[in-house]
């Protein structure tokens, strides 16, 4: 496909938009209180989720975000979650991809680390 990737990042708990594309939830633990019906996924692609041990440390601290966007690019080298990697980026190939996750914060989630190595280059 010729063109910008365009990869999106969204809560998953807002209703589903029109030009959300492919739908995949970037969470490794399901979002509470949430109905699969709602969520309206096309995926859930938990094997790309941050280690437990990375998640615990960052605690969605603002602060510490930087800090946990190069350990989590580091944990993207893994081969679980870089093949993980590469299906989203196959994914964001083919029509818009909405990155959904359950946090608060979007913007500072793996979700949004995940939007920017999906936007840059291969």
């Amino acid at each position: 496909m010729a063109g910008k990737t365009k990869v999106q990042v969204r809560r998953v708990y807002e209703e589903p938009a029109r030009g959300d594309g492919t739908r995949v939830l970037v969470d490794r633990v399901w979002p509470r209180g949430l109905t699969k019906a709602r969520a309206s996924l096309d995926e859930w692609c938990k094997q790309i989720a941050p280690s437990t041990q990375l998640r615990n440390w960052y605690g969605h601290e603002p602060d510490r975000f930087e800090e946990f966007a190069r350990r989590y690019r580091e944990e993207l080298t893994e081969p679980e979650r870089a093949d993980a990697l590469a299906h989203l980026r196959e994914l964001a190939g083919k029509r818009t991809l909405t990155l959904l996750t359950a946090t608060k914060e979007p913007r500072i989630s793996q979700a949004e680390v995940l939007a920017e190595l999906l936007e840059g280059p291969a």
